[in-house]
């Protein structure tokens, strides 16, 4: 098999934590089978000035070569903070009224696309095949291909994929379908995403089918194919068991008989926190026979603390937080715990199987990891419910929780309920049924079955790249 050259936004270089979270450690066993590259941004800040170009630091560990580097401020703040998280992630996840574009970070983010392929170039081999992820570099393989780089190379979008009339209100949309299209496989979490994807692009051009999920567009030849993305459910049953730390004992045993509803993911508006806390006050005001009996712990660690989005929903939480304790609490209960703070995985793994509800609605996510996660934690003899999101990509395969509509606070407050009452035989049968999903389409068969459909694609050639009308960087008039 071909060399595999792993590109992502952040790079995981080992530091001997053994922290990797579960997207790290199936590229990672990719790598390892196939000796590799993990070329990325290792999340720091350099001084560097714009005309520098910074060493790339290069770590070998277990056949895996390591290739990261640090971006200056104007980079970081166009490319990641302004185009990427202001632009792409909240128009993706459907939240138009929150894009702010400005033409100099559009310009940015494609001059770091370049840089980054510029300094990737030399460290690749002409049949490596290259896997890049997710929305940070949308226009990488177009700034390959200027380069003249004839590898295969894949692109897996981790989040959801936005309906043409979302994605074109975006000023440079024209151009970043035709970049996509540079791209030789393109993947996605669901079927809708796919299709969003392919509808955008036959509003703009005629793409041309080449048999089954093969089209033709922009001049270029590429395949869209649906790869939901898994977990190690194994890995994940193990960290949940075995004894507890001192701790979380004394915890379980101070919550007694009540039962306890867990949500944990970072705080971010496209995981409808706020409506979650609403329905959380709507469970206590239908179902009153609960107060005093149930307890809600809300996980949500801050991050992209600089964006002011994420700054205002921080505020909102704390402040509704307090509002439902101060209306419902009493001096022996406090009805819902607010931590903005980072646990360890291992020990949230424990935390999941401890809790006899987990409560996950995001208003719109690719996939949702923490909702396999918290099945697979779960004691087989008496599992938790998941309630969960109709849109979060998860919705599609987990069939067997409760699936709610995030918007409809009574809606969800009733699945809690249902969740906090249903017999165990029932929630057995649930468990039993997600469990089968996941281990069937755990996070090792999504990594096979993509690189398989991607090796067997041609690689390009020099007469292909002489025909390609889109050989230059598009750029915004």
């Amino acid at each position: 098999m071909s060399r595999l050259v792993v590109v992502s936004n952040r790079i995981a270089v080992p530091d001997g934590s053994n922290s990797a979270g579960g997207l790290a450690v199936g590229i990672l066993d990719a790598l390892k089978t196939t000796g590799g590259l993990w070329f990325g941004w290792n999340g720091e800040i350099s001084a560097i000035g714009e005309e520098e170009e910074e060493q790339l630091d290069i770590v070998k560990q277990d056949g895996i070569t390591y290739a990261s580097f640090g971006l200056s401020q104007n980079d970081y703040d166009q490319y990641y903070c302004q185009f990427s998280n202001t632009v792409v992630w909240p128009a993706f996840h459907y939240r138009l009224d929150l894009v702010q574009f400005q033409r100099e970070a559009w310009e940015g983010y494609c001059r770091v696309n370049e840089l980054l392929a510029k300094r990737l170039q030399p460290l690749v081999e002409e049949d490596d095949i290259l896997w890049i992820h997710d929305y940070h570099l949308l226009p990488f393989a177009a700034a390959c291909r200027k380069l003249g780089m004839n590898n295969r190379i894949g692109f897996f979008l981790h989040i959801p994929f936005p309906t043409p009339e979302i994605f074109n209100a975006l000023p440079p949309h024209e151009e970043l379908l035709q970049m996509m299209c540079d791209y030789d496989l393109l993947g996605f979490q669901t079927e809708s995403d796919r299709t969003a994807f392919l509808e955008s692009l036959s509003l703009l051009t005629q793409v041309q089918n080449q048999g089954e999920k093969r089209h033709r567009a922009f001049g270029n030849d590429f395949a869209t194919e649906v790869y939901p993305i898994g977990i190690e459910p194994e890995s994940i049953k193990e960290m949940a068991e075995g004894p507890l730390p001192p701790k979380m004992a004394a915890m379980k045993r101070e919550l007694g008989d009540a039962k306890n509803i867990i949500a944990c993911e970072r705080l971010d508006y496209s995981k409808g926190l706020p409506e979650r806390f609403l329905a959380y006050e709507a469970l206590l005001e239908n179902f009153p026979e609960h107060r005093g009996n149930i307890r809600y712990s809300q996980i949500a660690p801050t991050s992209r603390g600089d964006v002011q989005a994420y700054q205002d929903i921080r505020h909102q939480l704390e402040t509704e937080a307090g509002r439902i304790n101060g209306k419902y609490g009493t001096l022996g209960w406090t009805p819902l715990y607010y931590l903005n703070q980072h646990f360890d995985r291992r020990l949230l793994m424990k935390i999941f199987r401890l809790t006899d509800v987990g409560l996950v609605t995001p208003l719109r996510d690719g996939m949702n990891l923490v909702a396999k996660e918290y099945i697979a934690a779960q004691d087989p003899d008496d599992p938790g419910v998941l309630v969960l999101s109709r849109f979060a990509g998860a919705a599609n395969e987990l069939t067997s929780a409760l699936i709610v509509n995030p918007y409809d606070r009574d809606e969800v407050a009733a699945a809690l309920d249902k969740a906090l009452t249903m017999p165990r035989t029932e929630r057995i049968s649930r468990y039993n049924d997600m469990m089968a999903v996941l281990r069937e389409n755990d996070i090792s068969h999504w990594r096979e079955t993509y690189l398989k459909d991607l090796q067997a694609i041609a690689p390009r050639t020099d007469d292909h790249e002489m025909a390609n009308k889109v050989a230059t960087f598009p750029r915004l008039a």
